[in-house]
């Protein structure tokens, strides 16, 4: 009796948070259409001839305009990642555990598998109707998960992803997931400034606070569903490690992809690369699983890791732990899928293919010629005439000027730390003229810091030297040190074809504005704007796609996108702005003073939109013209 109670009470719970969900959506079209039954109700007090001449502007104005944000708002759109489709044919022995996991939970198998490159399992539906009807269903496996995780994690979380859509609590908790789901897309996107937003905002804090309580039940059952089908111990191990393999993925891309993907090079094996850092800093990920993750978010519906966990180890009453099967017995092809994979979620875009070796070197070169390069802007400003790398930097200092350079160049800095600074830059440039003559390479580690070594492996004292043409007494033996060590500080970077081109980075792009009166798309990079042609209203939804994909690929140094897929774009240089200025009458704009005396107007529209960060990289680049003209 106890049982059939609290099946009714979760029934009842699971209805109500569906009502709720319909109630969202039934309000969003009801605001249309009370502002049309308002609409016409004035214009039927007018007189006819006044009706007609005013009232098709004012529904437009009004009606119209409330309709396209309804229809905006409530659009759930998701693009899908990158990704590798694998087919029962592939797969067979991972489509068998999906099944069985799938009558764990209750529900069908999803309508297809795809691994791609995040570190992520996630099952993803494409609702129909604003989520009021169910859609096809994409279990989306990530590659890290699938080198990290053994058979027995992989099976706690796919069995926990699907059993988010079970009927168990009720035969409408699918609908009250799939609703949650879709508000937690919605309601961030809503712009600010739209007019359907304050009424659908208010809506969902109201259904928010109500739901609650369902949501971590639905929570707590997909932990249970997911222990009872791979033990308790794979379920709370998924639960801690999925953040630390997240924090992981985000490191291996920061610290080892990124420098290089802007460097114009892309490793031949990006996944073998991670399952390298994966075995090197072992004793770091132990270390990560102790920490405490973040709380959930505000539309996360996750009750604590901690609560979580502690509810899965009441149930666990397994044995000792078994021994672990790697998830690559149930993809048995798994090193061919990575590179499969790497095709479509990292193209090389005009890139150099290199081994992690080469890649590494290039990207440690790009960095050290940037920083190079600027010191070196710098010193000849100072010095009234061009200064190109080391040999022109050792005649400075031979002669003692370069010394009064640093002080004008450094500020008011102590006499030590200009000297300091001074050797630093000189072996900068003495480790990049090795490295141009091919004296030097880079040593990579996988789990401690690069070091610039001589050819054959062994030590490279570039400090000592360094030290010694600080002062215009000891630059002969400085020099003669640096001709022992083979290297020749006139060596320039060698220039060719097959030289990477290095990129820009991109800080942020937006979609569908006026630039001087013309549709068009921007992206915000770190020397200048690139702007490029808009594409039509009819095609406003592939705007979006396009942009996101010209900064993917990259812009090269010159402006211009890597791969060029919109036409005749046009770089703006930050050198060539004299100041800037950001206003809002309505819409938000953005004038920016060329240095010729001309001027580039930026005004949003109805449909503009940003890639992440796009808005606040164009008013960071505003408040830098501002503060620095």
């Amino acid at each position: 009796m106890e049982a059939t109670e609290v099946g009714v009470r979760e029934g009842s719970h699971a209805r109500v948070s569906a009502a709720l969900f319909a109630g969202f959506v039934a309000t969003a079209w009801l605001q249309v259409v009370a502002v049309l039954a308002a609409v016409l109700l004035v214009l039927s007090a007018l007189p006819g001839a006044t009706a007609v001449r005013i009232g098709l502007p004012l529904v437009i104005a009004t009606a119209g305009l409330l309709w396209f944000a309804t229809v905006r708002a409530l659009r759930l759109r998701r693009p899908s990642p990158a990704g590798v489709p694998v087919t029962r044919k592939d797969a067979p022995a991972l489509w068998s555990m999906i099944d069985h996991a799938a009558t764990a939970a209750g529900v069908r198998p999803p309508d297809a598998v795809t691994v791609v490159a995040g570190a992520t399992v996630t099952l993803v539906e494409h609702p129909r109707l604003s989520g009021l009807r169910a859609g096809r269903r994409e279990l989306f496996l990530g590659m890290p998960a699938l080198l990290a995780w053994d058979e027995t994690w992989l099976r706690a979380a796919v069995a926990h992803e699907l059993a988010h859509g079970t009927p168990m609590l009720g035969r409408f908790a699918p609908l009250a997931y799939r609703g949650r789901a879709a508000l937690a897309r919605i309601v961030p996107r809503i712009p600010r400034r739209s007019p359907a937003g304050p009424v659908l905002r208010a809506y969902a804090r109201w259904y928010r606070k109500v739901d609650a309580p369902f949501a971590r039940e639905q929570e707590l059952l997909a932990d249970r569903v997911a222990a009872e089908f791979a033990g308790g111990r794979a379920a709370a191990g998924v639960l801690r490690d999925g953040p630390v393999l997240e924090g992981l993925q985000q490191l291996f891309h920061a610290e080892y992809l990124s420098p290089g993907w802007q460097a114009g090079v892309v490793p031949d094996d990006v996944f073998g690369g991670f399952l390298r850092v994966l075995a090197a800093r072992a004793d770091e990920l132990e270390l990560l699983r102790l920490v405490e993750p973040e709380p959930p978010g505000e539309w996360d519906p996750h009750p604590p890791t901690a609560e979580r966990v502690a509810a899965l180890t009441a149930l666990t009453t397994e044995g000792p732990d078994p021994e672990p099967a790697a998830a690559g017995d149930l993809l048995p092809e798994l090193p061919a899928l990575g590179r499969a994979l790497q095709a479509v979620a990292f193209p090389p875009s005009g890139r150099t293919v290199a081994g992690w070796d080469e890649f590494f070197g290039a990207a440690r070169l790009a960095e050290m010629e940037r920083e190079a390069d600027a010191s070196l802007r710098a010193i000849a400003r100072v010095a009234g005439s061009p200064v190109t790398g080391a040999a022109d930097v050792l005649e400075l200092a031979a002669d003692g000027r370069l010394r009064k350079i640093a002080e004008t160049v450094f500020g008011d800095l102590p006499a030590e730390e200009t000297s300091g600074r001074i050797a630093e830059l000189i072996a900068l440039l003495l480790a990049l003229a090795a490295l141009h003559g091919g004296v030097a390479r880079w040593r990579h580690s996988w789990m401690g810091t690069a070091e610039v070594v001589a050819a054959d492996g062994s030590h490279l004292d570039l400090t000592g030297a360094a030290e010694l043409a600080t002062d215009p007494a000891t630059v002969g033996t400085a020099r003669e040190r640096i001709a022992a060590m083979g290297i020749d500080p006139a060596a320039a970077a060698p220039t060719g074809p097959g030289r990477p081109q290095p990129r820009v980075p991109v800080l942020g792009g937006v979609v569908n504005v006026l630039v001087d009166g013309v549709r068009s798309d921007l992206l915000v990079v770190e020397t200048g704007l690139v702007l490029v042609p808009g594409l039509p209203r009819s095609r406003n939804g592939e705007a979006k796609r396009r942009l996101t994909r010209l900064a993917a690929d990259g812009v090269l140094a010159d402006g211009t996108p890597a791969v060029n897929e919109a036409g005749d774009s046009r770089f703006v240089p930050f050198t060539e702005l004299a100041g800037a200025s950001a206003t809002r009458n309505g819409r938000r704009s953005w004038e920016m003073n060329l240095r010729d005396g001309g001027k580039i107007n930026v005004r949003t529209a109805l449909d503009s939109d940003e890639l992440p960060g796009g808005w606040t990289a164009l008013d960071d680049a505003v408040v830098f013209l501002t503060s620095t003209r």
